[in-house]
């Protein structure tokens, strides 16, 4: 306990309240960057994003960091400007509705950035030869400076819409497989780069304001792997059926050829000459 108390007031040296296990605390604002980091990373990750339309929860997102680059300038991360409880992003601009789902995370000035708006467009399609509905990730806006928008086509990022989505990394960079696709590059897309890293969504079906079972991104339980399935049960079950047929057919070949020839006897009448030809 020791240890732990002169370990705090090391750390927190302008802390007004701070118990020994760091469950309650004033960090001042002179605090430094690098205590503020180091605090977090005692106190483990924020918890999701919880947005609700019309009073009800719609919408869960979690990252462990969520990072922007314009070109070859350093990575903004915004992962705190997200996720921080003390001084939550504006969602105002969050909408829901039974098929279709939009995440607004509204940042203001950001750096050099006016007006950023990072923005998760998603919808919710049945799937007849799945027979559920799934959800989909279709794309990802970042607006800025008021009037300028990067668009990443994200439809490979989906899960039934039972369930939510994680994957590690869904980022517009090669090196993580690039789920997030610049839309067009006559755009200003291909100049920016966004990764978000231990990623989880869950849009519609949220219940208790919890994730549901996580759909994970290297699942083989995709929609267009299903009806590949699907359709190969029917042409299999096709085949057997013709195949079956073919050696039904030649039984009855077989059985013609080899069958008993039958013989009727002749009867007396008919052996003796016709009285008229005589």
């Amino acid at each position: 306990l020791m240890i732990k108390k002169i370990f705090c007031l090391e750390i927190l040296p302008k802390c007004t309240i701070c118990s020994y296990n760091l469950t309650s605390h004033y960090v001042s604002p002179g605090m430094s960057h690098s205590k503020r980091k180091l605090l977090q990373s005692l106190m483990g990750p924020y918890g999701p994003l919880s947005v609700s339309y019309n009073g009800k929860t719609c919408i869960l997102f979690k990252a462990k960091r969520l990072a922007i680059r314009y070109r070859n300038h350093t990575f903004i991360d915004l992962t705190e400007r997200v996720f921080n409880p003390n001084s939550p992003v504006d969602t105002k601009g969050s909408v829901c509705t039974k098929e279709k789902a939009t995440l607004s995370l509204r940042f203001g000035d950001v750096e050099d950035l006016r007006g950023l708006v990072i923005r998760l467009q998603m919808s919710n399609t049945f799937y007849e030869a799945a027979g559920q509905n799934w959800f989909t990730l279709d794309s990802v806006h970042i607006h800025y400076n008021w009037t300028q928008e990067a668009t990443f086509n994200a439809s490979e990022v989906y899960a039934p819409a039972t369930s939510s989505y994680h994957c590690q990394h869904v980022s517009s960079l090669h090196k993580y497989d690039t789920l997030l696709v610049p839309s067009s590059h006559t755009d200003t897309s291909a100049n920016w780069h966004i990764t978000f890293t231990d990623f989880q969504i869950q849009a519609f079906n949220v219940q208790s304001d919890k994730f549901a079972s996580a759909s994970d991104c290297a699942t083989f339980l995709t929609p267009a792997i299903l009806m590949g399935l699907v359709t190969s049960l029917i042409l299999l079950l096709v085949l057997a059926y013709a195949l079956h047929m073919v050696v039904h057919l030649k039984h009855i070949d077989r059985y013609e050829e080899h069958k008993a020839t039958v013989y009727f006897p002749r009867s007396p009448e008919a052996e003796l000459p016709d009285k008229n030809s005589l």
